[in-house]
């Protein structure tokens, strides 16, 4: 049985054995990423602009998918090394193949992966590289041009996710809905080797393409909003409860300060988790499992003997909020398999690596220096490259640690963890 306090030294102990393949792994998924944005950057401004942004749409979509494609293969390299592999093979279970545990994970993936918009980091660095890439292209447009014409100069600098006119967007929007909705019928059957990724790049290629549609259609009816009835007066009523209820903005912006931390320190690590007890085979989004034991379990029994038509709508309501909370509170009851001491001490070390990479980051840069003039355009990307490798490396070793102490726990006491 081993103890929640031994995460330290097995996630350290994940990291020796697996050095190489995860340096690996992570190496040649941000090289393919960096190759891939800076093709982006590269098709997304000249003539015929509509056909190229929805070549870069396209490509954003090919480097989320790379970037999920890494993410499992270091967790799976993980897997290697584990106590609850181990244990396993010796019950005779197979390792799942790569190819099979990317078509199983893929589209629990994506909805993670969306929900908890992780993707944003995919996009600002197609942001960064788009300014600095084209910076020289662009200058004359957005500074000289303008001030000749007034201002009336048109410029797609900044522009390759945001350009996209929305009737495009909408049919591109389209398309990729019926090829998700095909895949995902095929994943239902159990048909295609490779329906799960199929489905997982729609997934991703809807929300892209969607972007600027939706952005246009959210303006259009937040200025309906504005005029109805409805919205006046539930406006009227929270400034008249901002000026009767005594502490109401107080608490409010109280919450404002504190939620973010909440999130960076507890919802991110169960996020992550989520998604490495869906490589390691386990079920994340089921929502039965993560209401177990809980009086909530009689109402999800009575919504699925339903009639289909009241299920359809209670999906409609609540959808967004199962696809980013089911697979945190299942993550969550993975790690107490393991006790409350390994739930919170994945939680601290998580933060703590965090918070020290961007020390050490700092403490790097200050002891270089920059003494030369735009010496930092070539020195920023190895010493970023290097603090995202290990701070990478070390979070996965310690998902799949604490993974790998619950697991191993659970077993111990009768229990499957996956289950």
């Amino acid at each position: 049985m081993p103890s929640p306090y031994s995460l330290p030294l097995h996630t350290l102990r994940l990291a020796g054995k697996c050095a190489l393949p995860l340096v690996l792994w992570f190496s040649a998924g941000e090289t393919a990423r960096w190759a891939l944005l800076y093709i982006a950057t590269e098709i997304s401004h000249g003539d015929y602009r509509q056909v190229r942004l929805v070549a870069t749409v396209t490509l954003m979509t090919v480097i989320v998918m790379v970037s999920m494609t890494m993410i499992t293969g270091m967790l799976l390299a993980l897997r290697t090394a584990m106590w609850e592999t181990a244990a396993r093979r010796a019950d005779n279970v197979e390792d799942e193949s790569f190819w099979s545990s990317m078509n199983r994970v893929a589209p629990a993936f994506a909805v993670i992966y969306l929900a908890w918009e992780l993707y944003l980091d995919d996009a600002g660095d197609f942001q960064a590289m788009d300014g600095l890439h084209n910076l020289d292209d662009n200058f004359y447009s957005v500074i000289f041009n303008n001030v000749a014409t007034g201002g009336n100069e048109e410029t797609t600098y900044l522009k390759g996710l945001t350009g996209l006119d929305w009737r495009v967007s909408l049919a591109a929007m389209a398309v990729a809905l019926g090829l998700r909705m095909l895949f995902e019928r095929q994943v239902e059957r159990g048909a295609g080797k490779a329906a799960g990724m199929a489905t997982a790049f729609a997934e991703f290629a809807f929300m892209f393409c969607g972007l600027n549609a939706v952005f246009t259609f959210s303006g259009l009816r937040a200025d309906w909003a504005q005029h109805r009835v409805v919205v006046t007066e539930a406006e009227d009523v929270v400034t008249r409860a901002k000026e009767s209820i005594p502490g109401w903005e107080a608490f409010w912006n109280w919450v404002g300060e504190v939620w973010p931390f909440v999130v960076d320190a507890l919802v991110l690590p169960l996020t992550w988790l989520a998604i490495a007890v869906l490589v390691f085979g386990g079920t994340v989004d089921d929502t039965r499992r993560a209401l177990r034991g809980t009086r909530l379990e009689t109402g999800v029994s009575r919504l699925e003997g339903s009639h289909d038509v009241t299920q359809r709508s209670v999906n409609r309501v609540i959808g967004g909020f199962q696809e980013r909370w089911i697979p945190i509170v299942n993550a969550f009851r993975v790690t107490v398999k393991g006790g409350a001491t390994l739930f919170g001490l994945m939680c601290l070390i998580y933060v703590g690596l965090h918070v020290g990479a961007d020390y050490l980051d700092r403490a790097v840069k200050t002891l270089i220096g920059s003494a030369e003039p735009y010496m930092w355009l070539v020195y920023s990307w190895p010493v970023s490259f290097l603090k995202d490798l290990l701070l990478t490396v070390l979070t996965f070793c310690l998902l799949a640690a604490a993974f790998d102490i619950a697991a191993t726990r659970a077993r111990a006491r009768g229990e499957d963890i996956t289950a």
